[in-house]
């Protein structure tokens, strides 16, 4: 429909095809709802209408291609032990779903979590990025939360799984905005999300559960193929079963349970830079000269792709409107970057990562190969001061590296230096960067201008590693190990990774997903 038309005018119109009226049904509203500005000059609303009828009407609507929607997340609980000392390592969006819903089913979690309680980290965050001692675990990668409370709170994902609808809800039950649950690419915001994260938790607590901070997992001990305890920085815990929800950059983790002899293999995932424009010339890229004469739409976002015939892809990724480009490391001597929004977006540059893919024929096929990939781009591309290396878009493209004729005020705290990023990338990863550019400069004119800010280094797209599991979620190692989350390998982003915890936890106990 046209872009100005009311949710009314809409729910009107589908019922109209449908051939019903509102007098057929029990309630007609929006489910979902995206733009459309693919013709700038009629840019359109899409919609999908939830309608709750009874069987006839139904039935009828199923006949004339309407979609069942999938039901909420049911669990069946058999005659699982409750007093299991189940304990996970981790309170990212894996650890903190697998960890809640084990509380609401009478268990008693033991969540460990090596960095800080959101509050707290929000201030170690803030003082690195004024000039002050990063925190090794307590950051933006690590911390109450994981990584996604610190970046645009994004919670599209491509998964198929019921499970999905039920997260949203959570997220809305414990302070995310309603709409959300409509929103075609809904995000949260760093801002609610670390409200959102406290209350979770508080509600884990609520039930019996416990969740400790500034606590570090460094050792399983092992017993007739099953952990037995594990071991913090300063005691040691026993468990009947172990969740690991250890996020994509526990590196020192995943180094102590190779050791462990736990199976483990290095995965694809993708390196390269953060990609900086004035929110005004994306949006203007988008939705045209005339976009003011539509009212209320989103602040604009892109997804863009090039894959080659060898399997490489360059693209977009964790696009933030309105957004920050944030210094994310958490190892001294390297520099990381990412991107971060508030809920409102409405800040004046938009940012996203322009990756490369990486595989095993780039790293080399050892398990901690990927990982020491990306850890030398981050120490070549690091400073004493954590500026990170940046240039423009046209220095970047003639290998003239500038900041001298860029049009956006760079967002990185501490700051930028100007930088050749050939010092600090392998040839391909350059190469395939400048053809991303160039082709994505055709389909969106903003690309185009040369005077983008291009920040080194984007190096933690996901996990570099898969820690082997079976169809029962276990390890295929240790048979009370649950590798679960982005860290693990199975999943990417928040939702992903929330699902995947809740998958975990119905494994352990013992229900089934209707």
């Amino acid at each position: 429909m046209p872009w100005n038309t009311s949710d009314e005018d809409i729910i009107k119109d589908c019922l109209k095809k449908s051939g019903l009226t509102h007098a057929d049904v029990f309630s007609a509203s929006i489910y979902k709802a995206a733009v459309d500005a693919r013709k700038q000059q009629s840019i359109k609303k899409v919609c999908s209408v939830l309608i709750d009828a009874g069987e006839v009407v139904e039935q009828g609507l199923l006949n004339r291609g309407a979609k069942r929607v999938a039901g909420a997340v049911t669990l069946s609980v058999g005659g699982c032990r409750k007093d299991e000392k189940v304990v996970i390592v981790g309170f990212g969006p894996a650890g903190m779903f697998s960890g809640l819903l084990l509380a609401e089913n009478g268990f008693k979690p033991l969540i460990i979590e090596r960095g800080e309680a959101v509050e707290n980290r929000a201030e170690a965050i803030k003082r690195f990025f004024s000039g002050g001692e990063l925190n090794e675990n307590s950051n933006v990668q690590f911390g109450e939360g994981g990584a996604g409370t610190f970046s645009d709170g994004k919670l599209t994902t491509r998964i198929g799984d019921s499970r999905v609808r039920f997260i949203l809800e959570t997220f809305v039950k414990y302070g995310a905005p309603e709409e959300i649950l409509r929103q075609a690419k809904p995000h949260i915001g760093t801002d609610n999300l670390q409200k959102i994260v406290r209350r979770i938790r508080e509600r884990i607590c609520e039930l019996g559960g416990e969740v400790r901070f500034n606590t570090r997992l460094v050792d399983i001990n092992i017993r007739g193929g099953r952990v037995v305890s594990i071991k913090t920085d300063d005691t040691e815990i026993e468990c009947d079963k172990l969740i690991l929800a250890i996020g994509h950059s526990a590196h020192d983790t995943v180094k102590m349970l190779l050791s462990k002899r736990v199976n483990i293999t290095s995965k694809p995932f993708s390196v390269g830079v953060r990609i900086e424009h004035k929110q005004d010339d994306i949006d203007a890229s988008l939705y045209g000269e005339k976009r003011h004469k539509y009212r209320n739409l989103p602040v604009g976002e892109y997804q863009l792709s090039k894959r080659f015939p060898d399997g490489r892809a360059v693209y977009t990724f964790c696009m933030c409107p309105g957004g920050k480009v944030v210094a994310s490391s958490s190892e001294r001597e390297t520099i990381v970057t990412n991107g971060m929004s508030l809920y409102a977006r409405d800040g004046e540059n938009a940012n996203s990562a322009l990756c490369v893919s990486v595989s095993a024929e780039d790293f080399g096929g050892g398990p901690l190969d990927g990982m020491e990939f990306a850890r030398k781009i981050e120490r070549a591309a690091f400073n004493v001061d954590y500026c990170a290396p940046a240039c423009s878009t046209r220095g970047f493209l003639s290998d003239k590296p500038s900041l001298a004729d860029i049009n956006v005020t760079p967002s990185y705290k501490p700051g930028v230096r100007e930088a050749d990023f050939r010092e600090i990338f392998p040839g391909f990863v350059i190469d395939t960067l400048k053809i991303g550019l160039n082709d994505f400069s055709r389909k969106l004119r903003a690309f185009g201008s040369g005077k983008a800010v291009l920040t080194a280094p984007e190096t933690r797209t996901s996990s570099p590693v898969r820690i082997l599991r079976n169809d029962g979620f276990s390890s295929v190692t240790l048979k009370n190990l649950y590798p679960c989350g982005e860290g693990a390998g199975y999943a990417g982003g928040i939702v992903s990774s929330a699902a995947d915890g809740l998958r975990t936890a119905e494994n352990i106990i013992g229900g089934n997903t209707e």
